[in-house]
């Protein structure tokens, strides 16, 4: 179905990064990035790769909707058409994936060492739902399962559900925070700008002026001083994330466990205390024993939805996707 050597690439909003891979379960090449704003669109910014051979397929998953054999990225002015992508490189097939849609269903692919437990390290049931919450700019959810033997991801917008504080000593917190649309959500309060939020909060909270750092500005400062403000509302920031992952693991009944993702959290891992962390995930009461028994994990592996794409292309036939509506050539 897809020819080899293999394209694969991860667009951002403000990033691309790209590899090739030579033949089905070979490693990935050397990962090339692309400033998405130093060109009008995909194919050029392949075009500037440097590559050792040709390729004859791209598997691309991009941070926007996809419809089809199109994707639109929602923070940058890239619109990518598959077919027209495959007449301008000479490809002989391609497929588009939204970016949690393909870091979902990269989790079977990963190697050993690909992730750290968060807790103790439990077996998990792996035939049961599997759950991904990625913190980056924005934060997004999505979960993978088995369908008669294939993969297959469910989206969400989960990132955008109400959050609320977890006790009496968050509510003066809340009660401080910024409202995004009128709202505090999952997003507004833990993806990269939330984490800004949650600090101003805390200061307000504390009776003290909201110093408006930047999310770079923070983890500075708390890797400056880990006994700091900035620290604890890091490690506040994890409690949260903690609780809010529980909630999502009970939802989607995640027995086969929940990898944290995105840019964030490795950047603040330092701050992370596993035991708080895993405390607010199985506060789950009546149903706490669903929360207990899934595992939780930090995805490490920078490269692992460019993996992932790679062993979908190798084995497609292992993932529920709708190749008839999606695939950028007519399979033969």
């Amino acid at each position: 179905m897809f020819p080899f050597p293999l394209l694969v690439a991860d667009i951002g909003g403000t990033n691309a990064r790209f590899a090739l891979v030579e033949a089905p379960g070979a490693p990935l090449g050397a990962v090339q990035r692309r400033a998405v704003a130093d060109f009008p669109g995909l194919a050029e910014a392949v075009l500037s790769l440097d590559l050792p051979a040709r390729p004859r397929a791209l598997v691309a998953c991009g941070a926007g909707p996809v419809s089809g054999r199109s994707l639109a990225l929602t923070n940058a002015p890239w619109r990518l058409d598959g077919p027209d992508l495959a007449d301008a490189l000479g490809l002989a097939q391609g497929l588009l994936l939204n970016d949690f849609e393909a870091l979902a269903l990269s989790l079977p692919a990963l190697p050993e060492g690909a992730t750290r437990a968060i807790g103790e390290s439990l077996a998990g049931d792996s035939a049961g739902p599997r759950l991904l919450i990625g913190a980056g700019t924005g934060l997004g959810v999505a979960a993978l399962i088995a369908v008669e033997g294939r993969w297959r991801a469910l989206p969400s917008e989960a990132g955008h559900m109400d959050i609320a504080p977890g006790d009496a000593d968050e509510a003066p917190v809340w009660a401080a925070m910024e409202r995004v649309a009128g709202r505090v959500t999952a997003e507004s309060v833990l993806a990269g700008p939330g984490l800004s939020r949650l600090h101003d909060a805390r200061e307000r909270a504390a009776g003290r002026p909201a110093p408006g750092l930047t999310p770079a500005q923070l983890t500075a400062r708390a890797d400056a001083a880990p006994q700091g403000a900035e620290a604890e509302t890091l490690r506040a920031a994890w409690r949260i994330l903690g609780r809010y992952a529980g909630d999502l693991a009970i939802a989607f009944l995640a027995s086969g466990g929940v990898v944290v993702a995105g840019g964030v959290p490795p950047k603040i891992a330092a701050f992370l205390d596993a035991a708080a962390f895993r405390a607010g995930f199985e506060a789950k009461a009546p149903v706490a024993a669903a929360a207990r028994a899934a595992p939780t994990s930090l995805l490490l592996r920078e490269d692992a939805v460019l993996l992932g794409m790679a062993a979908l292309a190798a084995l497609p036939q292992n993932y529920a996707l709708d190749y008839a509506a999606r695939l950028w050539r007519q399979a033969a």
